[in-house]
């Protein structure tokens, strides 16, 4: 008793191991801190992204349309009718006439009240399915989206090769309508939770996030997997908000916009915002710790999405800011946007002309919001690019190409740069015709890489020559083909020329393999931070 109640130790002998306990403690408590940094930043980016289809899209494609019609007036100077960018322009505002003519046809009311006469299990398994759905629909209509901007806008060598443009649009137009629909059921199912009389609903609906915190947290994570994983918490945090949006203007105008109705929703709508916090919050300390994930790896992820931004604001861009959005987060702003669009109209009656001067009001507040919001993502984007150290990405000259050769996927990666200068300066700065506007980013370049194990190269067969031979002379190795090791490599059989192109196969296979070091080339439609092309 004397013994156990004097024994003594001291910590001090083991300090290494405790002070990177405590470190992990810290770590823990500046992951909400720092993960909420990250959510802010991204959830303005797809604040700006939206924005943009309602206010200045509609004005891109009234001067398009007003170019196409000056035409006759004006001498054409090139062969171009249109500017690329205006043709997307057009063909986005195509597909959201369109759709939201083909959305008159759906009735909210009549798909509410089917959804309310099922059994509460039977509507918590629909609304995992329509999760489910939303992800898969949001990875392909990109991919749709992207092949039907480039189908237009690509140089063609004769007028019939337009026609291919038709069936794209169609299944562009075919996409939206349908990820409109799904959207749309994903809020009515939501708002019968919402007018349930127990709440058992939507209880049973938040506890599905808490579900989502098994799933994540007990897996390996690398930093392009929890870069992946983060844009995705973004886009699925701006969608409930504007999911949430569509239940209180439901809600609201079946009682008469009564403000007491709003003070009953409330409560409500904070608690789902609530517990979707607390889900991310938990799973990104627990993932973090779990993995030995520093908590400034998110200022890392803030730099790369700022990248973005700065990238495509720059005066010959590679591609829209809204659509780089979309290929990095996942989120496809169009079907959403015509259903807002849907459920506002039928919503709010506008008549009289007080009316149409609050609508004309409200649209010029909505137009000088996105211009605030874009000036200060713009400023604070060159702040995290210049703290990173990533602004010399934006002045990088791309490689020259070798004629003949198929480019690597590497080479494929481009961003978009400006002239040489300082990224304090004006992102919109004019540059001469001769400077281009993309060059291929190393993944080895990047300050937000991490270390991973080296491949050992494999010879290509292509850049091996045939020896030759003579009667005269004996055969020789040619000088490219790498010399065997007689003491690590058993004796082979020649190969074949079928062996041969294997090798260079699995040469191409390897590269393909090999796990992309840079966070700037991993996008929401990637998986374990390697992208599905």
């Amino acid at each position: 008793m004397c013994a156990e109640l004097t024994r003594g130790y001291f910590l001090e002998h083991n300090e290494a191991k405790y002070t990177e306990r405590r470190e992990r403690v810290y770590t823990c408590m500046r992951i909400p801190r720092e993960l909420e940094k990250l959510m802010i930043f991204g959830f303005f980016l797809c604040l700006d992204a939206f924005l943009y289809v309602f206010t200045l899209l509609p004005l891109r494609v009234l001067l398009a349309l007003l170019h196409l019609l000056t035409l006759p007036c004006c001498s054409l100077g090139g062969s171009r009718l249109l500017q690329p960018a205006q043709v997307c322009d057009i063909l986005k505002g195509l597909i959201m006439v369109l759709c939201y003519s083909m959305m008159h046809y759906v009735d909210y009311s009549m798909m509410y009240h089917l959804i309310r006469g099922q059994s509460v299990i039977k509507l918590y398994i629909i609304y995992n399915m329509l999760e489910v759905a939303d992800r898969l629909f949001s990875s392909f209509g990109q991919d749709i989206l992207d092949a039907l901007y480039w189908t237009a806008t690509e140089p063609k060598e004769r007028k019939r090769d337009s026609i291919g443009v038709i069936p794209h649009f169609l299944m562009a137009v075919f996409y939206v309508f349908l990820h409109a629909i799904l959207i749309m059921v994903q809020a009515s199912t939501l708002n019968v939770a919402f007018n349930s009389h127990n709440k058992s609903l939507l209880t049973i609906m938040m506890s599905n996030n808490f579900v989502e915190i098994k799933g994540s947290v007990f897996k390996k994570f690398e930093k392009n997997n929890l870069f992946q994983m983060s844009n995705s918490d973004i886009k699925e945090r701006f969608t409930s908000y504007v999911l949430l949006l569509i239940v209180c203007l439901r809600n609201m105008e079946q009682f008469s916009w009564s403000p007491d109705h709003l003070w009953v929703l409330l409560p409500d709508v904070f608690m789902v915002i609530a517990s979707e916090i607390a889900v991310d919050v938990i799973k990104h300390a627990f993932i973090t710790k779990f993995n030995e994930i520093t908590a400034d790896v998110y200022s890392e992820y803030r730099a790369s999405l700022a990248f973005d931004l700065v990238s495509c604001r720059q005066k010959n861009a590679c591609t829209d800011y809204s659509d780089s959005v979309a290929r990095r987060m996942g989120f496809i702003p169009l079907p959403l946007a015509v259903l807002l669009i849907r459920v506002v109209m039928s919503s709010v009656n506008v008549q009289g002309a007080l009316s149409y001067s609050c609508v004309f009001l409200f649209y010029m507040g909505m137009v000088t919001l996105k211009v605030l919001n874009s000036i200060v993502l713009l400023g604070k984007s060159c702040v995290y690019v210049k703290r990173a150290n990533m602004e010399d990405k934006l002045f990088e000259k791309p490689p020259t190409a070798v004629p003949g050769k198929t480019p690597s996927r590497t080479s494929k990666t481009s961003r978009c740069t400006a002239p040489s200068g300082d990224l304090s300066g004006d992102p919109w700065s004019e540059r001469s015709p001769s400077t281009p506007s993309c060059t291929s980013i190393p993944p080895s370049s990047s300050v937000t890489t991490q270390p991973t194990p080296t491949a050992i190269p494999t010879p290509q067969a292509e850049t091996v020559a045939p020896p030759t031979t003579s009667p005269t002379t004996t055969p020789t190795r040619p000088s490219t083909s790498p010399e065997p090791d007689p003491d690590t490599l058993t004796p082979s059989p020649p190969a074949t020329p079928e062996q041969k192109e294997g090798d260079g196969t699995e040469g191409t296979e390897l590269k393909h393999r090999t796990p992309k070091k840079d966070l700037l080339d991993v996008d929401r439609f990637t998986i374990c931070g390697n992208r599905i092309d």
